[in-house]
């Protein structure tokens, strides 16, 4: 677009666009409006050009409000322009505007300059920019002395793209971005916006469709469902008291040290009055020394991105970069994990970087294109959950979802990461029936661009953040997954033990009078156990959609459903690998988990379900203290059959073995009937002290054991020297120490 010249003698200058810009610009189609507003070099200072819906006259004013010259009215309504003498440079000036008898001032957004830097824009068009997040979204900020507020978003394929809120009534006309074409990125700084400013992005397609309003990509805070406008946050501002927690973060890398995790959906893990959610200091107030008292290393909590859906639990997110609003503001959620800090605990949080909804206001065809999708249906489209699936080919895509990742242990000092549904990333195939899908170009069906961005996410990771953990939900044989990417792994540090967990749950559903059948169920877990880091989860998963609860599973009457869940709690603790407990089963909870009420914590006032919390407290306590049933999760040296052939009696046994070769033996009894005089090798003598029943009376069982310990005699049983005479109680899990 050209303009008059400027070496015209001043009374002659044409302050006026080209024929049709101002139209445009009316209009909503022209692209650059920067070329055509703001402050243009003139004869003896500066053209100033405006666009104002509304407005019937326009001043050029300085910065301390003396009038510097009048805009002429021309073109379409609200379009005024005109020469400023003695505006020139990067002087300061402001825009008086009246209508009618009503005069106000406004910052011309028109006049500040570029927002990214040139290294910002090239990392962001090579999609190496990991912290994108400081950069993309709403930043307060000043501008030439001026408090505003930068916007910025990617949308390469768009033809204009305008930041609209109810500063501007909406009006996708008043403020139309600058594009940085090297980057495919609108910017815009809006002069008097602060935060709590709700905002979205009007797109108009190449094709000149406008596309629904979008929230914004990076935005840090969004409003409460249903509404879906993104507020100006800027990044969470927190004085974080968890410098000394942090410090020895880094243990929980090491596969010898005890983790124990406790998995919480924020919602419903309590109620406040009236059914209401709390907020997340309520929470802090509640979970941090209820978490603390039960002994667990961990907290996990499901996705707490924003989504439009809760009944989603998380899994269906927009704002990648915004704690969810239900629960306050993204201060309040710092504060949450500070205080979980403060307590010695860890954070973990389900990342969901599979897919996301197809919601209008999200990411799904954002600028007129499929732009974070895979244009292809066959590789952009989850049949399971009517979802879209990220184009992880493209650089900016990837680069946006790492940068996610990173900005969630960055600004909110999360300590891990778990990978929610890494299977469906990992194969082309995922729940497709043949012809759904193409092959990659080995003719195979791993999804070689998500295993690419799986590993530069744990790669990066550990550069930008070497004390955190990441883990992957992953229920295939695919190999390697908790190895580094330098040994050929995808580099996640643990992996969830699916496999674990179907077998056992399906071993404890059977009536003990069947469990003689299906002994391979508690004993092949040990076949692979050490080929990944394991984590053994009795996940949320394993309590809705019909399943019922843990306790629910569990057969025969009351009493034994107690016993059966008591027996298997204390087999998941002392088996190999870390722990992880979905909220409530630590206390019994009857009914399937309902995201839409509260846990059922009037439950503890009856003693059998006070039993099973005291139980897991106690293991918690027990896994923490004792070496042998820590150090070695993940080396095969921990761990020795002693007794696995015992079907008809359906008793199992084995020892854990500390780095040093200290042995503790574990004996399961899962049939009702108690055992006296039950015999079992052991490698040494001396007294084995009995230091976890889980038929303790305290724990609502029978009481039935062993006194407190057995001294081993030299009788050999089980290939072994010495042997213990026991008595197992019915449906129990019996921990004896080596003195």
């Amino acid at each position: 677009m050209s303009f008059a010249q400027t070496n015209a003698p001043h009374d002659a200058y044409d302050h006026r666009p080209v024929p049709g810009a101002a139209e445009a610009l009316a209009e909503g189609s022209h692209g650059d409006p920067f070329a055509v507003l703001g402050r243009h070099e003139a004869p003896g200072g500066a053209a100033v050009r405006v666009y104002r819906p509304g407005a019937e006259a326009a001043t050029v004013i300085s910065g301390e409000g003396a009038v510097l010259g009048a805009l002429e009215r021309h073109g379409p309504e609200g379009f005024f322009s005109g020469v400023v003498p003695g505006l020139s440079g990067d002087a300061p000036y402001r825009l008086r505007y009246s209508h009618g008898s009503v005069t106000w001032e406004e910052d011309d957004p028109y006049r500040f300059g570029p927002i990214l830097g040139e290294q910002d824009v090239y990392l962001l068009a090579v999609g190496r920019h990991y912290k994108l997040y400081e950069k993309l979204g709403a930043h307060p900020r000043v501008m030439d002395g001026v408090e505003g507020v930068a916007f910025a978003v990617w949308a390469p394929s768009a033809r204009r793209v305008s930041v609209v809120g109810n500063f501007n009534a909406w009006d996708g006309r008043r403020h139309v971005m600058r594009k940085r074409h090297e980057a495919g990125v609108f910017e815009l700084f809006v002069a008097g916006l602060t935060r709590g400013e709700v905002y979205k992005y009007e797109i108009v397609a190449a094709d000149g469709t406008v596309q629904p309003l979008k929230a914004d990509p990076v935005s840090f805070f969004q409003e409460l469902a249903p509404s879906t406008a993104s507020i100006v946050d800027g990044i969470v501002e927190h004085e974080w008291k968890d410098e000394a927690f942090r410090s020895h973060a880094a243990d929980w890398q090491d596969a010898s040290k005890p983790i124990s995790i406790y998995e919480v959906h924020l919602g419903s893990w309590r109620r406040g009055d009236g059914d209401a959610f709390l907020d997340y200091d309520q929470i802090a107030g509640q979970l941090v020394p209820y978490v603390q008292e039960m002994g667990f290393s961990h907290v996990e909590f499901l996705p707490v991105s924003e989504h439009p859906f809760y009944g989603s639990w998380g899994y269906q997110p927009i704002g990648l970069f915004a704690p969810t609003a239900r629960y306050g503001d993204p201060a309040g959620f710092a504060r949450l994990v500070d205080a979980l800090h403060g307590a010695g605990i860890g954070v973990l949080l389900d990342w969901v970087p599979g897919h996301f909804p197809t919601d209008v206001h999200g990411l799904a065809n954002f600028d007129g294109t499929a732009l974070y999708e895979h244009p292809d249906p066959r590789r952009g489209f989850h049949k399971d959950w009517n979802t879209l699936i990220y184009d992880y080919g493209r650089t900016e895509v990837k680069n946006y979802l790492v940068a996610n990742g990173l900005y969630w242990l960055d600004k909110f000092h999360i300590d891990g990461l778990r990978v929610d549904a890494v299977a469906s990333m990992l194969y082309l195939d995922y729940s497709r029936n043949a012809g759904e899908w193409e092959p990659n170009i080995h003719g195979g069906r791993e999804n070689l661009e998500a295993i690419a961005f799986l590993k530069e996410t744990n790669e990066k990771v550990g550069e930008y953040h070497p004390k955190a953990t990441t883990h992957a939900e992953e229920s295939t044989a695919f190999p390697s997954v908790s190895r580094p990417t330098y040994a050929g792994g995808l580099g996640f540090h643990f992996k969830w033990n699916m496999g674990w967990m179907h077998d056992t749950l399906h071993y404890m559903q059977e009536d003990p009078i069947n469990r003689r059948y299906h002994h391979h169920h508690m004993t092949f877990g040990m076949v692979y156990a050490y080929t990944e880091n394991f984590i053994l989860p009795l996940s949320h998963d394993e309590v809705v959609y019909g399943k019922g609860s843990l306790l629910g599973k569990m057969p025969g009457d009351w009493w034994q459903k107690f016993a059966n869940l008591r027996a298997y709690y204390g087999w998941m603790w002392t088996h190999p690998g870390k722990k992880l407990i979905f909220m409530g089963g630590e206390f019994g909870q009857a009914a399937e988990w309902n995201h839409d009420q509260s846990l059922d914590w009037h439950l503890l006032e009856y003693p059998e379900h006070k039993g099973i919390q005291r139980l897991v407290k106690d293991l918690n306590a027990l896994y923490r203290d004792v070496p042998a049933l820590h150090e070695r999760d993940c080396d095969p040296s921990g761990f020795e059959w002693v007794d696995t052939h015992n079907e008809s009696e359906s008793v199992i046994a084995f020892l854990r073995k500390d780095a040093n070769g200290g042995p503790v033996l574990v004996v399961s009894n899962f049939t009702p009937v108690p055992r006296h005089g039950y015999r079992v090798g052991v490698p040494r003598g001396g007294h084995w002290a009995e230091r976890m029943n889980t038929d303790a009376g305290i724990y609502g069982g029978s009481n039935v054991g062993n006194m407190g310990g057995v001294e081993a005699e030299a009788i050999e049983a089980n290939g072994r020297p010495f042997s213990l005479s026991l008595s197992l109680p019915p449906l129990a899990t019996i921990v004896l120490v080596a003195s």
